[in-house]
This record gives structure tokens, sequence and C-alpha cells, in this order.
């Protein structure tokens, strides 16, 4: 189940990031904060000791059909900007290592009725958890304009943004944008020929950040890992835009999001989080032939200092 449902990316790196790739078992508290396939997990639960224990988070319902039968292992039906009640309860703090694989899991995407495929139609709803918020289609229906134009500025950056909202705010007086494809074929006038996959995937990952607050979900990890963490802890970050990215490299250097770097009166950096890669981890040509979504995924490994604010 877990392959078909989603190929991790990375994994070895990420065993490697949370330094788990030694041949000595491991005991502490760890958390995976995008379970999904939950490939990831299995493969941190082989590298653990009998007292080891492992939490993973995810808001997607389906996901629990992949939990393994491991009494180390704790399914929490929850978004991750939750975790620390959730840890608190379960007796999971403090933790030895954080790993989150953010993004839409090839499940979503293969699932139609998910509504996040450019390739199959199906009704706009992109929500990770659709059992509660509002679909997309909701939110088209009654955004304003400027709303609109907003977020595919901020979470699309794309060209003329205002344009676009003012296309779908004239075709839903005529009829209801229900599905990817009504909103594709709303669009199409403005998609750059040759590119009009990327121009649309870039529309339909504006909505869906929006939708499920994704960035303010991260920034409450981030900011939550500091507490979450022990001192040496690892933190480890699989992410695939450019938005995502730079929130996840300015909080690992600067504990802060606008990348404010505090020095002590020697020159020393004082944050949270000691970032052990310069530059982002990429995947290898072999991992992105055997599996594309590899191909975006930028990994960053941090390791929790003393430093408090």
């Amino acid at each position: 189940m877990t392959a078909l449902y989603h190929v991790p990316v990375m994994l070895d790196a990420s065993l490697k990031a949370l330094n788990l790739d030694g041949d000595v078992a491991s005991g502490g508290h760890w958390m995976d904060a995008t379970f999904g396939g939950g490939g990831h997990s299995s493969a941190i639960l082989t590298r653990l000791s009998p007292d080891g224990r492992l939490f993973g988070f995810d808001q997607d319902p389906d996901a629990t059909i992949n939990t393994p039968k491991d009494d180390r292992f704790t399914m929490i039906a929850a978004n991750f900007r939750f975790a620390p009640q959730f840890l608190r309860a379960n007796q999971g703090l403090p933790l030895d290592g954080l790993l989150a694989d953010l993004g839409v899991s090839s499940h979503q995407f293969d699932k139609a009725e998910r509504g996040f495929s450019l390739r199959q139609e199906g009704p706009l709803d992109m929500r990770m958890n659709q059992e509660t918020g509002q679909p997309a289609s909701a939110w088209i229906a009654e955004a304003e304009v400027s709303e609109m134009t907003q977020i595919f500025r901020r979470y699309g950056e794309v060209n003329r943004p205002d344009k676009l909202a003012h296309r779908i705010a004239v075709a839903r007086q005529k009829a209801p944008v229900k599905t990817t494809r009504d909103l594709m074929e709303i669009l199409s006038p403005s998609a750059p020929r040759g590119k009009e996959n990327k121009f649309y995937a870039k529309i339909f990952q504006a909505i869906r950040i929006h939708i499920n607050d994704e960035l303010g979900a991260l920034e409450d990890l981030l900011t939550q890992a500091i507490s979450m963490l022990k001192p040496r802890g690892r933190l480890v970050i699989i992410s695939y835009h450019s938005l995502e990215d730079r929130l996840v490299k300015h909080f690992m250097r600067s504990g802060n999001f606008d990348d404010e770097v505090k020095r002590d009166m020697k020159g020393q950096i004082l944050a949270p989080f000691h970032p052990l890669v310069r530059k982002a981890i990429v995947a290898d040509a072999l991992e992105i032939e055997s599996n594309p979504r590899a191909r975006s995924a930028r990994l960053r490994v941090a390791e929790r200092t003393e430093w408090m604010s």
C-alpha cells in the first residue's frame, strides 16, 4: 500500500539528516510531520530500538490506512501545526528529530476527486482534509477580485494576477466554477503557448496554499520546533517550491522569517538552530528518473542549539 500511495522522496538523505543512518539503533522520540504513505516512517522504525517512539501526523483521513502495526508508532490524525499539544498528551516530548516532507502526496494527486490534478477532471476541492474547511470552488465563488489577485501574486508568482482574477469574476457570473477543468478553461486565454501546464500548476498551487493555509502551518511548525526539539535534535524539512524553501532557509539560519541574524559581542550567531548544510540537498538523477516528484524537492537540515530567545 505504501509504495502505491506515495513514494518517499530522498529517503536515504532524510535518514542521514536525522542522524539515523548508522548501525546502532536509536531510542528517543521522533516525529514524522507528514506521514502520507508511511514510507519515511517505516524506514525510521527500522532504525529505532525497542524503546524508541515515533509519532506520525497527517490531516488527511486517507493516510490512516497506512498506519504500521508497531507498538512504537503512534498515528495522530491532525495537522502538524497542532503537534505540541498531541505530543504532550502522549508523553512524546522532547523530540530527538522531526521530519516534514511538505506538499501534496502522489495519492492526493492521483485521486481526481481531490481536485489537485491537472491531468484528470475533478471537483475543485484541493483540501488536504476534505472533512473540514472550505473547498476551492466555494472560495472561487465568493472571493473578491482583490483577494484573488493577492493570492495569485503571493502564492503563484504569476504575471498579471489581476487579469486572471477578473477573468474568474466574469466567468462565475455566467456559471459556477465547479471543476478543475472549468477553472483551466476560464484561464486558458492567459496561458502561455507551450507552457500551459506550468501556468495552470502555479494557479492551482496558489489556491491550494491559500485553502489549506500551508505557509501559516509551516511557520507554526518551525516556530514550535524550538520548544519541541531537545538540544542537538535534528530538524529536517523537504520542500517543493521557493515559498516554502525560503521560509525554511531563513528560519534555520536566523530563527525568524525575516532572516534577521542576531549576534553576540564576539560576532557569534544567536539562533535556535544551526544549519548543517549551506545549500539545500537535492535528489540525484537516478531518483528523479524513478520518481519525477523528487525533481523539485529541496532538503534542509539543522541542529537545535542551546540558545533560547
